[in-house]
């Protein structure tokens, strides 16, 4: 590790702010600090420091210095911060003096956490955490991913890989004893128990209706109906704010419009769509309407508006068919007549906006039911799922095969031990790791 490079970059986020934090990881960070801002402070305090390029010895900012000693810190290296005002030719004036000194570059975006996973620091899953965590927009987000990165689903996972360890000894017994039955049929059947119950205990946790995902990613819910309902409006209602153009004109709508809601804590995002109508007129048209129909397909719930003042139209076969994943809604219940009664659904008007509270509480109640426990550690990403689907795979092929290839039912618990390891890290797994860092910010 000695003549890896030490790397730097702003940690604290980019553009103007009161203070700013530059960090450095790597063996010459304390050099860093001697030759910029010198004396090093006591390691884990901090100091005062008048902070100076390296060349030339011109004051570039005066900010508090701190000198963290590994391995005992996040990426198990030496780490200095710099803390600065944050003015931008300050930070960039900071970042350039590093940047020239030797052995110094700036970090490419997830660095820091690599090298924590490199290491020993963290596994891949808790690593996943980390860019969850600063991508949370809601209480549920940030409380899954800190769930996550303190080792909730690691746990998990590392101790079902244990028990597939212990059922592959066994069966490695077996072939070891082949010419002793009572010994070898004993540890057969206990590693069959074994996986019986694994496999169970891993289709109950793999069959959670993407609950982690869904939760990670937003409870998706599309707004359709015909032209002009008032959708957008909707949506303004909804978003308060002009998110999306509202005109009388029919067809203002031509693409899916999204929208991130933090309702209740709990994060849903809303798709303005284009209107369905049979007269489509012109291809502009029918693509928005085949993108509409497209987007009601992905999503977790449907809306389906029409206008309280005219008769209801009826939705097309496609989102109809989804039962009880359609809520009908009648809007501009504004302009009718005091004598005059409405729908059986919910009658919201998004121009006085009577209804819209009682609208988005129902979309949270259909989110926290769709996400439902959040306690316990969901999946959370389309790889994990994927490794999870390969082991229920070789566990299924180890229970229902010919028990006396006894060889080959071996590599069905070698290849469902690995599909657990490539979650957490615990095997090779370099064919991810750019995948995986290369989606975090600089500086983390």
């Amino acid at each position: 590790m000695g003549d890896r490079p030490t790397i730097f970059a702003l940690s604290s986020a980019p553009g103007r702010a009161a203070i700013a934090v530059v960090r450095v990881s790597g063996t010459r960070a304390g050099a860093v600090i001697d030759q910029m801002a010198p004396p090093r402070p006591i390691d884990r305090m901090s100091g005062v420091r008048r902070i100076r390029h390296p060349e030339s010895g011109e004051t570039l900012d005066q900010g508090v210095i701190i000198w963290l000693a590994g391995p005992k810190t996040d990426t198990s290296e030496d780490i200095a911060e710099f803390h600065v005002h944050g003015g931008t030719a300050i930070v960039r004036s900071v970042l350039s003096a590093i940047g020239s000194l030797p052995g110094c570059r700036l970090a490419e975006p997830g660095e820091f956490t690599r090298r924590a996973f490199e290491n020993g620091k963290i596994d891949l899953a808790q690593a996943e955490a980390r860019a969850d965590l600063v991508d949370a927009e809601t209480e549920a987000q940030r409380r899954q991913a800190l769930r996550q990165m303190s080792g909730a689903l690691s746990s998990l996972y590392d101790g079902w890989r244990s028990q597939l360890i212990e059922a592959s000894s066994l069966v490695e017994t077996a072939i070891d004893f082949s010419d002793e039955l009572d010994v070898a049929n004993v540890a057969l059947d206990r590693s069959h128990e074994l996986a019986r119950n694994l496999r169970a205990a891993i289709a109950a946790h793999f069959e959670d209706g993407n609950r982690g995902e869904i939760l990670r990613e937003g409870f998706r819910v599309v707004l359709a109906g015909a032209p002009n309902v008032g959708k957008s409006s909707l949506l303004n209602a909804l978003a308060r704010r002009d998110a999306a153009i509202v005109s009388e004109e029919e067809g203002t709508t031509r693409d899916v419009i999204e929208v991130r809601l933090d309702l209740e804590g709990l994060p849903v995002v809303i798709s303005d769509t284009a209107g369905i109508r049979d007269a489509q007129e012109g291809s502009v048209e029918r693509e928005g309407v085949r993108r509409t129909l497209a987007s009601a397909r992905d999503a977790e719930f449907v809306i389906w508006l029409s206008d309280a003042t005219v008769p209801e139209v009826k939705p097309p076969g496609e989102i109809a068919d989804r039962g009880e994943g359609v809520l009908h809604v009648a809007n501009k219940i504004d302009l009718l007549n005091a004598s005059k009664t409405c729908c059986n659904g919910l009658a919201i008007s998004a121009k006085t906006g009577a209804g819209i509270d009682g609208l988005s509480g129902r979309l949270a109640s259909l989110a926290r039911e769709r996400i439902g426990d959040v306690e316990a550690p969901p999946i959370t990403r389309a790889r994990h799922r994927e490794n999870l689907s390969t082991c229920l795979a070789s566990l299924d092929t180890f229970l229902s095969s010919v028990p006396g290839e006894i060889e080959l039912r071996a590599e069905d618990l070698r290849r469902a031990t690995y599909a657990l390891g490539r979650i957490t890290g615990r095997v090779d797994v370099e064919d991810l790791l750019g995948q995986v860092f290369s989606r975090f910010c600089i500086g983390k």
